[in-house]
Order: structure tokens, then sequence, then C-alpha cells
């Protein structure tokens, strides 16, 4: 059992690089002059140094991420047997308030968020985590072959649509008659995500739904497996080698075959390239058990992930949108790729800042203290309380 008083540090800091490496990718959806819509609809990117600097991020730590939440499942399943409460019906609490704040973060901050496709997953992955290792095996395998499929169908629909006569960023957004990203108040905005709910919904987490499903079961089953524990080295070299073969393969593919094998990187290579991140991190502490003061920095974002990943979507879209300080629509398209990095080099520390002091003060983060009261409103009481990391 993993307890509050023996945690395993490499959970929090992969938490930690994940939530950090979400951003690195969503910061480009920011300074888009038309945001998502954009991101959607209009000109790839065909700045070199631009393709190379997004594909470091795009997919992987979204899958670093899912893998991880499943980590936690198994977990919490295991914390909830031991202590004699109902499993899967002490989490499905959690997961309510999961969903609700992914609501509440799409209607009030951004379009994309993942929280509530994350919540319907792990409800999910909850009630099959009772099922056998095989069943649950073969219910991987399952998902992965349906993912495939719509992943060639996403490829597909992006060679049947007409490319963007638009040669850049900037010019596309002109184009629109009305931009909400630049033009928009904030109480637009919330409009435009409510009316536009089924694009929003559809395009991102429900095409990735059972790849979503498939991580957190591979994330349960590797925490099963040792990948944390001394016995893990082979397991952990194994995954260090399938993200190093994994990781060429996902840069060519953006750089030299064009969008709509970009598909398959960010919702297919970018996902091993995750598991190669697990394994390093897994087996650097092994080798240093207690982190630095960098690996310190990490946990804390992984200690309150949920409230880090809400907060940079706050910061980012005051900085980014017309209703904040308009950074997307201030900048020109020779501009576009230093202010992004800049952006996120700004918010960075400050999220780790907030992450430090919170912690100085209470145990938990803000949303991570409701999870907790999810989970004891859920529990029975009769059975003795039991914290896990």
């Amino acid at each position: 059992m993993i307890t509050n008083t023996a945690r395993l540090p490499a959970l929090d800091v992969l938490r930690g690089i994940a939530i950090l490496g979400t951003l690195a990718t969503n910061v480009w959806v920011f300074t888009h002059p038309a945001g998502l819509l954009g991101e959607i609809d209009g000109p790839p990117p065909s700045d070199l140094a631009e393709v190379l600097l997004r594909q470091l991020s795009t997919g992987k730590f979204l899958g670093l991420l899912s893998i991880m939440f499943g980590i936690g499942l198994a977990i919490q399943q295991r914390a909830a047997l031991a202590a004699g409460r109902p499993w899967p019906r002490s989490y499905l609490w959690r997961a309510a308030l999961l969903f609700l704040d992914g609501a509440l973060n799409y209607i009030l901050v951004v379009e994309f968020d993942v929280l509530m496709g994350y919540a319907v997953a792990g409800a999910v992955v909850a009630w099959l985590l009772c099922a056998s290792e095989r069943a649950q095996h073969r219910w991987c395998v399952v998902l992965v072959a349906v993912h495939g499929v719509l992943l060639t169908l996403g490829a597909l629909a992006m060679l049947a649509l007409p490319a963007s006569a638009h040669a850049d960023p900037a010019a596309y957004a002109a184009s629109l008659d009305w931009n909400p990203y630049r033009d928009g108040n904030w109480w637009e905005m919330v409009r435009h995500r409510v009316e536009h709910l089924p694009l929003f919904r559809i395009v991102e987490p429900v095409l990735i739904l059972p790849a979503t499903i498939a991580l957190f079961l591979l994330g349960a089953r590797l925490f099963r497996a040792g990948v944390f524990e001394p016995e893990g080295a082979v397991l952990r070299r194994r995954l260090i080698l399938i993200g190093l073969l994994a990781w060429p393969v996902d840069m060519a593919i953006a750089v030299f075959a064009g969008m709509p094998w970009w598909f398959y990187t960010r919702w297919g290579t970018a996902a091993l390239v995750a598991l190669g991140i697990l394994g390093l991190v897994a087996a650097f502490y092994r080798c240093r058990p207690a982190p630095g003061w960098v690996g310190r920095r990490l946990s804390e974002v992984g200690r309150t992930a949920l409230s880090c990943y809400v907060l940079q979507n706050v910061l980012a879209s005051i900085v980014c949108y017309g209703w904040g300080f308009d950074l997307a629509g201030r900048i020109d398209d020779t501009q576009r790729l230093p202010a992004t990095v800049a952006l996120y080099l700004a918010l960075v520390p400050l999220i780790v800042l907030a992450a430090h002091l919170w912690l100085r003060w209470f145990r938990r983060g803000p949303l991570e203290a409701l999870w907790a009261l999810g989970g004891r409103a859920g529990r029975d009481p009769r059975a003795p309380a039991r914290e896990t990391a």
C-alpha cells in the first residue's frame, strides 16, 4: 500500500511534468489569433522551428497524463479494497466531481478541456479494473484497434477537406466575420463555447475516448507490474527503449509527412514517447529516491495537478484573449513564435510558485480538496479512513 507517509517521488514528479507539458502544447492554441477555431480550420504552421517546437510536446504529455491517471486509479482501488470500501462505487463520487470541474473549466475558461473526458473514461476504467487481467488486456486491445480506425477516418477526412485559402494564421483570423477570441468579451466567449459544444466536445474528447480508456488501463497495469519498484528494472528499460524508438519517428512524420499523417503522431506515436518518459523518470528516482530542488518543485505541481491545470488555462486566457491583455491579437506572425515561447517560460514559474506557496499552508490543492470530500462522501462510514497518494 502506498500511503502519504511513503509517497513515491516519481509519481508526483511525473504528474508535474505532465501538467507543465500540456501547457507547452496548449500555449500555441492560446497565442493563435483565431484560437482553437484557427487551429482546427486554419492553415497549419509552415515555419520549421515552430513545427519542431510544437511537436516536442504535442500529444506526449497528454498521453503521460492519461497513463498517470490510470496509475492513480490503480492506487485508489488498492486503497479502497484494503480499507473495506466498495469499489468502484467509492470512486464514482470523485468521477462526478471531476466531470463538474471539467464542465466549469470548459464553459468558463477554455474549449479544449480534457477533464470531462477523463471523468467518463475514469468511471469506465474503475469498473474494468474489477475484471480479470485477461479481460482488461482484451479490452485494451479492442480499444486500441477502435482508436486506430478512428485515426484513419480522421486522416481521410483531413485529406478530403479543402486546403485553407489563407497562408498564415493572421490572414485566417482577419477573414472571420467575427472572431470570438479577439472581438468577444468574457461572457460572449462563454456563450460561444455553449453554442458550439458539439463541435468542441466531439473533435478531440470523443475521438480519443477509446485511447484514453486504453491508456488508463495500461497505466494501471504498469503500476501493478511494479514499474516503480526495484523488481521493475527490466520493465523500465523496455519503456525507455520504446520511447527512444518512437520519438524520431514521431518527429519525422510531423516534419515530412504533412497534416493528415499528423493525426498518427498526436494520438499515436506520442503515447509511445510518453511511455519512454515514464520509464526514464521512474528509473531516475529508483537511483535517487530523494528529489532535488527541481524534483521538489515538479512534485508540488504534481500534488496540485488538477488545480494547476485549471490555473494555467486561466492565466493564459487572461494574457492572450481579447477580453484580457489580447497578446495574440497584438503580435504579428513574425513575433508569434518568440512570444509563445516567452509566454510559456513566464507562466511556468508562476504556476510552480503558486503550487509551492499553496502547499506551505494546505495539504492539498483547492480542487484536490474537493476530490477528497468526494471520496469521503462515497465512503462507507463504517470503514476505516485511509489516505492514498
